[in-house]
């Protein structure tokens, strides 16, 4: 189905497209396309590419979207844009860059609302004092580490026009995320979701993301500066919002019946859906809040168990990861060029400070704290190294940090690798710990089936 798009492309690059100075114009005689043909063609090869990559990755035993965020890398100037930059130009000029925007923007509302769906399904309620405290490790001992770690790279790495202590505490939220939706998925592909670190995990990954998530609203609040007033007026209505969302919303979705015929059609409700989650990004935009934090409190109250419910939520989540994701994948390429790094000294050692002191700390953090209240070793060591993948949640977080002028070029691209090798590197670590006997005891553990999560 891909074969005409890469005929294109091919006698484009065999036809002079590596000429940069040809720009958009970069096809040979013949070949001439206006916006909407570069749009089409452009949408073919994004998703063509990715397709292929998160597959390979899948047989190379890792989560698909390492294989969809590094095709989005590679269609940018990091590898296509440095090999010929006239192809790089013609696929994507400036003329379709919006439209691609405006793709990729829909795919991350309605991947937060997914994630909200998701953390709002999980037992946080009675959890045992273990998760709870573990839950506060894997957020509050990386946070502090990234805000040590952050101190002395402010004034080289923080973005235009921003202070020193959002950045400082930028910083530390991107180093204590974990990819929920990620980590849901490893955990189901190698089959030990029901094990003790497999449940502990994912209650740690929806208490610390959600504080993630309140962090950076702050953070996004002091970088935009303004009149203190409003903006304490602002966080009020923020907190009225959230109120009305979790006490009238959700109680009012709560008595939405649960029987085949009544109420509104699939169709219907998740054109509402959709209507809702839009309206609510909307509304925390304008309170100066992300767009995405509105679309997160949608997930979180939407009903988990409710069958009409979910039937209208899962279309959009398929949508959102396998058809508008990967434009925020290509975005994000587009953006964070990894050849701004540079290889010299004091780059070198701050990327390897970044990824020590975030591998160190998600790692020995919660897994010293679940030894400490009882786990095994080995079975805490693993439960550390799970909440240790950070995957597409961290871009997400990244982007929104960098469009705010929080975090420069370069600490983003780094920020990029530390993201990519952590979640790379959580699979093999596992098996390095037997993974087959955590697959035995979950294979034993029949009873107190967790509620079905899929990730991206």
């Amino acid at each position: 189905m891909a074969l005409p798009a890469v005929v294109i492309v091919a006698v484009v690059v065999a036809t002079g497209g590596g000429d940069a100075s040809q720009g958009s114009r970069a096809a040979p005689a013949g070949f001439t396309l206006d916006t909407t043909g570069h749009f089409f063609l452009g949408v073919a090869v994004v998703l063509g590419v990715s397709h292929v990559t998160g597959a390979l990755a899948a047989r190379l035993g890792q989560p698909r979207v390492i294989g969809e965020i590094a095709a989005g890398i590679a269609l940018g100037p990091s590898l296509l844009g440095s090999l010929s930059p006239g192809t790089a130009h013609w696929l994507f000029p400036a003329s379709v860059t919006p439209m691609f925007q405006g793709l990729a923007q829909a795919g991350l509302v309605l991947f937060m609302f997914g994630v909200g769906q998701e953390l709002g399904a999980m037992p946080l309620r009675g959890a045992a004092q273990r998760a709870l405290l573990v839950s506060g490790a894997s957020l509050l001992v990386p946070m502090a580490a990234g805000v040590a770690v952050a101190v002395p790279l402010a004034g080289r790495y923080a973005g235009r026009d921003t202070g020193s202590l959002p950045f400082v505490l930028f910083l530390g939220c991107a180093l204590s995320i974990t990819a929920f939706p990620v980590l849901a998925r490893i955990l189901d592909d190698l089959r030990i979701t029901r094990t003790e670190p497999g449940q502990l995990s994912l209650f740690a990954a929806a208490v610390g993301d959600g504080g993630s998530w309140l962090l950076l609203a702050a953070v996004l609040a002091l970088s935009h500066g303004g009149d203190p007033a409003q903006l304490l007026v602002n966080a009020v209505c923020t907190l009225a919002v959230a109120g009305l969302f979790f006490g009238p919303v959700r109680a009012l979705l709560n008595r939405w019946p649960d029987r085949p015929g009544r109420g509104p059609g699939a169709a219907t409700v998740m054109t509402l859906l959709v209507v809702g989650v839009a309206a609510t990004a909307t509304l925390t935009a304008l309170l100066g809040i992300h767009q995405l934090i509105g679309a997160l409190l949608v997930g979180l109250v939407w009903p988990a168990r409710h069958r009409g419910a979910a039937a209208a939520a899962a279309p959009l989540a398929t949508v959102s990861k396998t058809v508008l994701l990967p434009f925020f994948f290509l975005g994000f390429g587009l953006t964070a060029d990894l050849r701004s790094i540079g290889l010299d000294t004091a780059t070198v050692l701050t990327l390897g400070a970044l990824l020590l002191v975030a591998v160190v700390a998600k790692i020995a953090g919660p897994g010293l704290c679940a030894w400490l209240t009882g786990l095994p070793p080995r079975t805490a060591l693993t439960l550390g190294v799970l909440l240790n993948a950070r995957g597409l949640t961290e871009l997400v977080v990244l982007q929104i940090g960098y469009e705010a002028h929080v975090i420069d070029q370069r600490m983003l691209s780094m920020l990029t690798i530390v993201a990519l090798v952590t979640t790379v590197m959580t699979t093999p670590l596992l098996k390095a710990l037997r993974l087959a006997r955590l697959q035995q005891s979950a294979a034993e553990q029949q009873t107190g089936k967790q509620p079905e999560l899929q990730g991206t």
